[in-house]
């Protein structure tokens, strides 16, 4: 018995040996980039420059598994999407993960051959009013023609609360989040509805920013998010865990700009999380500093929250929801040992 135990453990040992070193991370360090969808463009989590540099959210999530599997944040490849392309884009191979303000919900969870990794944005649905119409709150909107982007969960959201609140609206359909907000601005309907932070990124890139405001109900949650194909576990621990290192970073006060120096820390937990004590980069298949590269280079939570979306950008949105755990949010990431 003590025999078959053995050889049963050194199976799936080399069962989890081989898990680590192939799919989809085999492929990305074979080809050294990363290949990774993002949005068309919207401002604090996937938007590209004139010069052709791309910032947000979401591109950092990109740059710091590339930074964990390849050691250089700079190795991506960004893929815009619109909504309706994403999910197939993943499941056919032509990107390696989605990174794309991708609400988790039930249905993609169980039904489209993906996984959700985590939560990089607590979101939540709302609306954009322009000021001249006086509306103050959704309750008056019975009747109102609805800018929507066509392939996301705001579609069935707003039926949803329309519905339960005895109100009728048309949809004004389109594809993108540029071709929305032009929709909203040359008046094809009243209001435009998506989640709150999309709100605040289309309303500052519209002509007169100051022209619409944002009515204070949220009608859903929107737990934003990167996400994997199914039936790569190898390569989904890699894209979790990278999320989960930036959060543990910012709780354990491990910045860019100090990460070099936190290596000497006594505390067993950072040694854990920046390599130099400690198998679990062995246990994902990478390198031990995996999470140093990640941390040194896209920077903790915070920062990454903070140069993005955060009261110092055009966004000037406050922590909230995705403030930690222990500061009144919700960001909690299990420890690294």
């Amino acid at each position: 018995m003590k025999k078959s135990i053995t050889v049963l453990g050194a199976v799936a040992a080399a069962m989890i040996a081989t898990s680590a070193s192939a799919g989809t991370l085999e492929d990305v360090q074979k080809r050294g980039t990363l290949s990774c969808g993002v949005s068309t463009g919207l401002p604090g989590f996937s938007l590209q420059d004139e010069k052709g540099n791309w910032t947000g959210i979401d591109v950092d999530t990109c740059r710091a598994v590339a930074a964990a599997v390849l050691g250089d944040a700079k190795k991506v490849r960004f893929v815009p999407l619109t909504a309706k392309e994403r999910f197939t884009a993943l499941q056919s191979g032509e990107i390696d993960m989605l990174s794309r303000n991708t609400t988790w919900t039930h249905t993609r969870d169980t039904s489209l051959g993906l996984n959700f990794a985590g939560v990089n944005y607590y979101d939540g649905q709302g609306f954009l009013v322009q000021k001249a119409l006086g509306v103050k709150s959704a309750k008056e909107l019975d009747g109102a023609s609805v800018c929507i982007q066509a392939g996301t969960t705001t579609e069935l959201n707003l039926a949803d609360y329309f519905r339960l609140n005895g109100m009728k609206y048309s949809a004004v359909v389109f594809d993108t989040s540029d071709q929305t907000r032009e929709g909203f601005e040359s008046a094809r309907c009243d209001i435009l509805t998506s989640d709150q932070s999309q709100l605040y990124a289309i309303r500052s890139k519209m002509a007169d920013p100051n022209s619409a405001m944002v009515l204070p109900e949220v009608i859903s949650k929107e737990p934003l998010g990167p996400v994997v194909r199914q039936g790569d576990d190898a390569w989904f621990n890699i894209v979790r865990w990278t999320l989960f290192a930036q959060v543990n970073a910012e709780e354990m006060g491990v910045t860019s700009a100090n990460a070099a120096e936190m290596k000497g820390a006594a505390d067993p937990n950072v040694k854990r999380l920046l390599g130099t004590e400690g198998d679990a980069g062995t246990k994902l298949g990478l390198t031990a500093d995996w999470a140093y590269n990640a941390i040194s280079q896209v920077g903790n939570y915070a920062e990454m929250f903070e140069r993005n979306v955060g009261p110092a950008t055009p966004l000037a949105i406050s922590r909230g929801l995705n403030a930690l755990w222990n500061q009144g949010g919700l960001q909690y990431a299990p420890p690294i040992r």
